[in-house]
């Protein structure tokens, strides 16, 4: 699913009327008759409902919705948060096909109360027209006022395009935002519906056809959203006649001492997500530890002369390591010391495998970042957390988290690497300039070992053949995809990485068996 800005979309529309013949009056008519479609379909053919609507055309959208409810036999009011004269253009033309007793005009605080108190708290449907995406500044008074009545009376809402109250683009939440049972939106799905925490105002989205032009979507920039249906079809089939060997061997390079857990949850997850082979590079003192903690992969010790910590003594062995193998993952539990920091550019400098890199081979890049323009590979991925990220590009938590999108692409291009920027919606960049969405995980994700289990997943798919931009995307899914199955069955509260980790079978198969019921009725034969 394509996902836009709220700018992007006002340019659609913009060309759509301007280059291509279509009014505005008709967008407005189509996008009301595709609200009332989910709001009969949703709630039946008879009703009380209460249209709270504003003064532009997301108001206009709503006295469409206002008429052909009424048409189809439901009793209406209509509330505008305005003055009439205040409602121009195709919004004014549409209420101005109402009937005028239905209509209130409310354009001072107390008034939506005392005329719509009861109505509002006995309808079957609100339907929220008041702010649309092109919302930019923090709402007040009335349109406040509003939404908090809105909220506390508990009744289904339908937002006309988007919750009002949450900016269109980035979904942040302007001062107040309405809880919607489900939001109708035309022609695209937009940021602010699916980046948090516009996504929990959201409800279920629908996305309706308005009569865009086909051309104008096949054109139009925006992101991909990952879910189900996109990801199934990357999802590859394994062959009857496989063996391990066509599966990837890939190489972790991890652990030190008290991090041996973040070693062995990348190797082990590694094998879960299908590695046909797996070995763990670990420190030779701690080597007796992760020979217990892992069982499939295989294990090697690298000299650490007792310290529990690799440097870049090491790295003639791992040059040794590295012939046959497929892929590499640096960094779990690595440490943060000058000697391990070092091993790690030079793994990076020297090493042209497919590579993942991930916790402390992250901070080790964040001492010198210039290590990534002498990088030898060319399918490098990174996948730092919000505070790796920070340190990444020297700037604080919350100025990354206010950007997440822009962040991870300016960094991916500029350094030419994959970027996973982990967290609520994580964000895929490439050095092409292009973002994903994920859009699967849950909050009980929130927990040590998270990112050990997704670098295994990843370094395991680069190593089975993926490309780096299928790896992240596909990896990135699943390992979210895997901890919603375990939430469903346990509840997010108490969810470990190993819970995910053992789930990441049954995630795979769960996908595998919808892609089949997928194609047998996509040719008749179900």
């Amino acid at each position: 699913m394509r996902v836009v800005t709220a700018h992007t979309m006002q340019e659609i529309d913009r060309l759509a009327i301007e280059g291509h013949g279509i009014s505005g009056q008709m967008l407005m008519e189509n996008a009301g008759k595709a609200c009332v479609e989910e709001i009969i379909a949703e709630f039946g053919l008879k009703g009380r409902a209460v249209v709270v609507a504003g003064k532009g055309n997301n108001g206009g959208d709503g006295y469409v919705i206002a008429r052909l409810l009424s048409h189809k036999g439901w009793s209406v009011k209509v509330c505008v948060l305005a003055e009439r004269e205040q409602v121009v253009g195709d919004a004014a033309s549409m209420l101005d096909k109402l009937q005028r007793q239905s209509v209130n005009f409310c354009p001072h605080e107390g008034q939506l109360p005392a005329l719509y108190m009861e109505d509002i708290f006995q309808a079957d449907v609100i339907v929220d027209a008041m702010l649309g995406t092109g919302l930019r500044s923090d709402i007040s008074g009335v349109y406040r006022e509003a939404i908090e009545l809105i909220n506390a009376s508990g009744r289904p809402v339908c937002s006309v395009d988007i919750p009002s109250g949450i900016h269109g683009t980035t979904g942040r939440v302007l001062g107040d935002a309405v809880r919607a049972y489900f939001t109708v939106t035309f022609g695209f799905a937009k940021l602010g519906h699916v980046l948090y925490p516009g996504a929990e105002h959201t409800g279920r989205l629908i996305i309706a056809d308005i009569g865009i032009p086909q051309k104008l979507k096949e054109t139009a920039s925006g992101y991909e959203f990952l879910n189900d249906e996109s990801i199934r079809p990357m999802l590859r089939r394994r062959d009857r006649l496989a063996h391990k060997g066509h599966f990837g061997h890939v190489l972790v390079i991890a652990g030190s001492t008290g991090k041996t857990g973040a070693a062995a949850m990348t190797a082990n997850s590694s094998v879960r997500a299908g590695s046909g082979l797996v070995t763990l590079a670990v420190p030779e003192s701690l080597h007796p530890i992760l020979e217990f903690k892992t069982t499939e992969a295989m294990t090697i010790p690298l000299a650490d002369a007792g310290s529990g910590h690799l440097t870049n003594s090491c790295f003639p062995a791992i040059e040794k390591l590295i012939a046959g193998k497929d892929a590499i993952a640096v960094g779990p539990g690595l440490d943060r010391r000058p000697a391990t920091v070092s091993l790690v550019h030079t793994i990076v400098e020297q090493v042209g495998l497919p590579m993942v890199i991930d916790a402390d081979g992250l901070n080790a890049l964040a001492e010198d970042l210039n290590v990534l323009r002498r990088k030898r590979s060319q399918n490098i991925i990174l996948t730092p957390h919000p505070g790796e990220m920070s340190r990444l590009v020297g700037t604080s938590i919350p100025d990354v988290e206010a950007i997440r999108i822009s962040v991870a692409q300016e960094f991916a291009r500029t350094h030419g690497v994959y970027l996973v920027l982990k967290g609520a919606r994580t964000i895929i960049a490439t050095p092409g300039g292009t973002a994903a969405i994920n859009g699967s995980g849950n909050p009980g994700m929130a927990t040590g070992g998270m990112g050990d289990v997704l670098t295994g997943i990843v370094v395991s798919l680069l190593g089975q053949g993926y490309s780096a931009c299928d790896a992240c995307r596909l990896g990135v899914f699943i390992h979210g995809y895997a901890a919603d199955m375990v939430a469903e069955e346990k509840g997010e509260i108490g969810l470990t990485a190993t819970d995910v980790q053992e789930m990441l079978p049954y995630a795979y198969n769960k996908l595998l068996k919808n892609t089949l019921l997928s194609n047998l009725k996509m040719f008749g034969e179900i």
